[in-house]
């Protein structure tokens, strides 16, 4: 996309777009990837970002700049080179050298999850499958060098869930209320956007279910407009735009509010570098942290109606300026700084989902690295996104014959 043929994002429409006319299965398929290519390009895109990012969170473009002599351009080392294991405020863990974080950690943990229950999933399916998961399965974790239980690597805002799911026994439904508000649900939410692939209503409403377990406010808020988002990228001829387009009829209060801001300016530029200060700028109003990422407001991360949280807005505005583009995305993501890992692992998501190829040079030498098959949970989500798929028709199908029986207008085949 140029400057001029950008679109404006002040009209939304009235009401969230419908999902696309399923097609039969084995079916004439729509323009674009097939759906396995969407899903890999989503999930191994969610983690060669992560990794891209991890070695420069928490710094600013202008550390970032001067710490590497130029800009991020692929997978770098930890930024305390050698000393990592000791230097702070990042050790003991090993981010860089292409390993990925606990956003990816998080999101392989969802994919097996749906792997178990293999159907939709609720805040109950969390409490049941993800915590035991996190707290009693021993797995290789990247930035440790080591097996170890994820409990062990995962965010203060990621041990909630096991404090007040398995320990505090509260309801899945409102176990999220009193957490820091936080990307921390957000950052894992692809797959719920590639179970409802090309339906980003139901991959919204389906994430805010879930994400009631682990986030209040504007985090879960993030979470299920996230979901949306990969959703909507997954559907055929979809575009930057209409991603955007999708998410701004969906969210609400401050997000809504912080998105539109963001992607208005984000559609002045088409080059990641310039767009740096404006999309920080954009989003600021919005971001309860503050201008030293590492010393937040005494007011962070509070719930609010007017705030958002600043990952998912600059993700999808790095997703503009960049035109769809994954390496430009994700570039943009990670030279931003700030929580760049999970602002890349986003805008990896929703890049790979629109189709765009992830450089087979990162993938590769991320998988590598992490000694993770980066692949294979891609596999296992297709298989589980087209069984949920069936057995939705199946279901609606019976719903349309109840009602018809009723005496309601049946919808024709």
């Amino acid at each position: 996309m140029t400057p001029e043929n950008r679109r404006t994002y002040r009209t939304p429409p009235e009401a969230p777009p419908e999902a696309p006319p399923e097609a039969p299965p084995g079916g004439p398929r729509g323009p674009g990837p097939a759906l396995e290519e969407r899903v890999a390009g989503a999930l191994v895109g969610a983690a060669v970002g992560d990794a891209l990012g991890g070695p420069v969170e928490g710094y600013s473009p202008d550390q970032i700049l001067q710490r590497h002599g130029g800009r991020v351009h692929g997978v770098v080392g930890p930024w305390h080179g050698d000393d990592w294991r000791t230097a702070r405020p990042v050790a003991p863990y090993h981010k860089g050298d292409g390993h990925v974080t606990d956003d990816t950690l998080m999101t392989h943990a969802l994919v097996r999850v749906y792997a178990t229950v293999r159907d939709h999933l609720d805040a109950y399916a969390l409490a049941d499958h993800l915590v035991p998961d996190l707290m009693t399965n021993p797995r290789w974790i990247p930035e440790l060098e080591a097996e170890a239980l994820p409990l062990h690597r995962i965010f203060l805002a990621e041990k909630w869930l096991v404090a007040r799911l398995h320990y505090g026994h509260v309801d899945p439904r409102e176990a999220g209320v009193g957490n820091i508000v936080n990307c921390g649900a957000a950052m894992y939410t692809a797959p719920v956007g590639l179970v409802n692939a090309a339906n980003p209503a139901a991959a919204y409403a389906e994430a805010i279910d879930l994400a009631g377990a682990h986030q209040s406010s504007y985090g879960r808020e993030a979470a299920g407009v996230l979901a949306a988002a990969v959703a909507a990228a997954s559907a055929p001829g979809a575009t930057p735009d209409s991603v955007v387009t999708t998410c701004l009829a969906l969210a609400k209060d401050g997000t809504r509010t912080a998105i539109e801001t963001v992607c208005e300016t984000a559609a002045r530029y088409t080059d990641f570098e310039s767009a740096l200060a404006p999309l920080r700028a954009a989003v600021a109003p919005y971001d309860t942290v503050g201008p030293d990422y590492r010393s937040p407001a005494p007011d962070a991360r509070r719930p609010s109606r007017v705030r958002a949280i600043e990952e998912l807005p600059v993700a999808l505005g790095m997703l503009v300026v960049a035109g769809g583009d994954y390496r430009h995305a994700v570039l943009g993501a990670v030279n931003y700084g700030r929580d760049c890992d999970s602002i890349a692992t986003m805008a990896g998501a929703m890049a790979g989902a629109l189709g765009s190829p992830v450089p087979d040079e990162w993938s590769k030498r991320v998988a590598e690295a992490s000694r993770l098959d980066l692949w294979e949970p891609a596999r296992t989500l297709t298989e589980v996104a087209r069984e949920v798929f069936a057995r939705d028709v199946r279901a609606r199908r019976a719903h349309e014959s109840a009602f018809a029986s009723l005496g309601g207008t049946r919808c024709s085949d």
